[in-house]
């Protein structure tokens, strides 16, 4: 097993490298970079943005040499200015040294500094940790909580009225978009045209640090009913199908007919043999259902109900064209993803000892 793990840890360097170079590359032919943000809003509210790096503003948009210097929008300011501002983001470089240089940096986890945000990279990503945290970990284990069970259920009731009105409430529930749910949810209980039971931002109340310990718990969970509810409609059909299907697959083999054959209550046949290989992939696949929940769910109900996390993040940054936080959380993401995969895998070894990936090959 030793083996194996280097090899998949090993792998992971010039998968790494691919996703980066891919996405650098990517990055060098999209428009509107930092250069042409900054001169997007010296053009459109004066000195701002100039002044925030250290330049007068004012003075370089009076300036007009004539000469064109390859941005669009460019026309008017000083070729001096636009040099500093390259510089400023480091696009006055060779692309194939900045991407070394960030190579270079990300392996010692240097992020460097968002450029329209006076914060670190890893300190803007640490601050946004706690909403993806909550909302990650919580949707994993409800959605697992509740689906375990109904789909146990629905696998011993096949063919039966609950097996059949359960299936229609979960297709539908998967069908109906999260964030769309999520405004629903906000009409009927969040003050929108009926009730007005949970409150609509963040995931504490403004009076959080005068609270008991019991009455904090209780409010930060008032905030996150609303926003799990909506998020828990697609985790909760998937985990409830692939495990009723996972116990019907291992209910019609052979091994239960002989347990049967040999006297065994359904009960011990079903919890003693059927459900350990059942829940073989229900259990490995909970790393990556809750880095998936974590990292990729959360992006419209976190701008529904105003929780400013890892997906409100990324967005902005992609929007902004803020390189230093897309490239680095891209970088951690697929870090993150790859170590999931492993630990996956090595779970099912710890699950089921026969499954043994040093006789494969990677």
């Amino acid at each position: 097993m030793g083996a194996y793990i280097l090899r998949r840890l090993l792998l992971m360097v010039p998968t790494l490298l691919g996703i980066l170079a891919i996405s650098f590359v990517v990055i060098q032919f999209a428009p509107g970079g930092p250069v042409e943000q900054v001169i997007a809003q010296l053009q459109g509210t004066g000195g701002g943005a100039a002044d925030r790096l250290g330049g007068g503003g004012g003075d370089f948009q009076a300036q007009s040499s004539g000469e064109s210097s390859g941005y669009r929008g460019a026309q008017g300011l000083d070729p001096a200015f636009i040099a500093r501002l390259e510089a400023q983001f480091g696009f006055d470089k060779p692309p194939l040294e900045r991407f070394g240089l960030m190579v270079w940096n990300f392996l010692r986890f240097d992020f460097g500094e968002s450029y329209f945000r006076s914060i670190s990279v890893i300190d803007l990503i640490i601050e946004k940790l706690p909403v993806s945290i909550s909302l990650g970990l919580w949707i994993t284990l409800l959605s697992y909580a509740i689906s375990i069970p109904l789909g146990i259920r629905k696998a011993l009731k096949e063919g039966s009225s609950f097996d059949t009105w359960t299936s229609a409430i979960i297709i539908v529930a998967y069908a109906i978009p999260g964030f769309l749910f999520a405004v629903l949810l906000i009409v009927l209980f969040a003050g929108g045209s009926f009730l007005d039971w949970f409150p609509l931002r963040g995931l504490t109340s403004d009076n959080w640090a005068q609270l008991s310990w019991p009455e904090r718990i209780l409010d930060y969970f008032w905030h996150l009913t609303l926003p799990l509810i909506a998020l828990s409609l697609s985790a909760f059909a998937t985990t409830t199908l692939l495990t009723k299907n996972s116990f019907l697959d291992e209910i019609r083999k052979q091994y239960v007919t002989t347990a049967r054959a040999k006297g065994l209550t359904e009960r011990r046949v079903l919890y003693g043999h059927v459900f350990r290989n059942a829940m073989l992939i229900i259990v490995a696949g909970f790393p990556g259902a809750f880095i998936s929940a974590f990292f990729t769910g959360a992006l419209l109900i976190e701008t529904i109900f105003s929780l400013d996390g890892l997906g409100l993040l990324g967005f902005e940054s992609i929007y902004r064209r803020d390189y230093p936080v897309v490239f680095a959380t891209l970088y951690i993401f697929s870090l993150l993803g790859l170590i999931t995969t492993l630990i996956s895998d090595l779970t099912y070894t710890w699950i089921d000892p026969r499954i043994d990936f040093e006789r494969r090959e990677v």
